[in-house]
C-alpha cells in the first residue's frame, strides 16, 4: 500500500535544481511541468549546451522522490531520480557513440539545432553506447512556479561568475 499518491507531481513541478555528479560534471534542471523540462550543461563533455521543453516522463516513485525519462534529438537516453529529502540525484545516461567521438556537434542551444541533430544521429554512429553512471549531489534548489520562461533562458557560459549564489 502506497504511503504516497504516485500521481502527485506538485512537490516537483517548478523546481529548479542544479548538482555535481561524482565525476564532477555540473548540470542544472528546471522541472517546467508535468510533461517537459529544461536543462543546462556547465560542464562535462557537452559542457555549455542547453535545452527548453524537452518532452518527459516525469513520475513519483516515493515521498519527495521522483523520476525523470527522456529522449534527446541527439538519440542521448537519460534517466534521472531526484531525492529531495536527502539532496542526491542519480542519473544513467546512454550516450550515442557519434556524441562521444564528437562532444562539441552538441554544445549549442539545442532547439535551434534539432534537424542537424537528427542528422547526425542518423548519420551515427549509435553503438557501441556510453554509459554513464554515477551519484550527484544536489548543491541548489529553489521553486520557480510551473512554466516559468525566466529560468533557464541562457548558455551557462553568459550567466554570472557567482551562479546560482545569485539566484538566493
Amino acid at each position: 500500500m502506497n504511503t504516497f499518491d504516485k500521481n502527485d507531481l506538485s512537490g516537483f513541478v517548478g523546481k529548479h535544481l542544479v548538482y555535481t555528479y561524482d565525476n564532477g560534471w555540473n548540470y542544472e534542471i528546471y522541472v517546467k511541468n508535468a510533461t517537459t523540462l529544461d536543462y543546462r550543461i556547465h560542464s562535462g563533455i557537452v559542457g555549455n549546451r542547453w535545452v527548453r521543453d524537452q518532452q518527459a516522463f516525469i513520475v513519483r516513485v516515493a515521498n519527495k522522490v521522483y523520476k525523470i525519462s527522456w529522449t534527446e534529438p541527439t538519440g542521448t537516453d537519460v534517466s534521472l531520480i531526484a531525492n529531495l529529502e536527502d539532496n542526491i540525484f542519480h542519473g544513467t545516461i546512454f550516450f550515442p557513440r557519434w556524441v562521444i567521438d564528437h562532444p562539441e556537434k552538441t554544445v549549442c542551444f539545442q532547439n535551434d539545432h534539432l534537424k542537424e541533430m537528427a542528422l547526425l544521429r542518423e548519420q551515427g554512429p549509435v553503438y557501441p553506447t556510453e554509459v554513464i553512471d554515477e551519484f550527484a549531489t544536489i548543491t541548489f534548489i529553489r521553486d520557480c512556479g510551473a512554466d516559468n520562461e525566466t529560468v533557464i533562458n541562457c548558455a551557462a557560459d553568459e550567466l554570472p561568475a557567482n551562479f546560482p549564489e545569485n539566484l538566493k
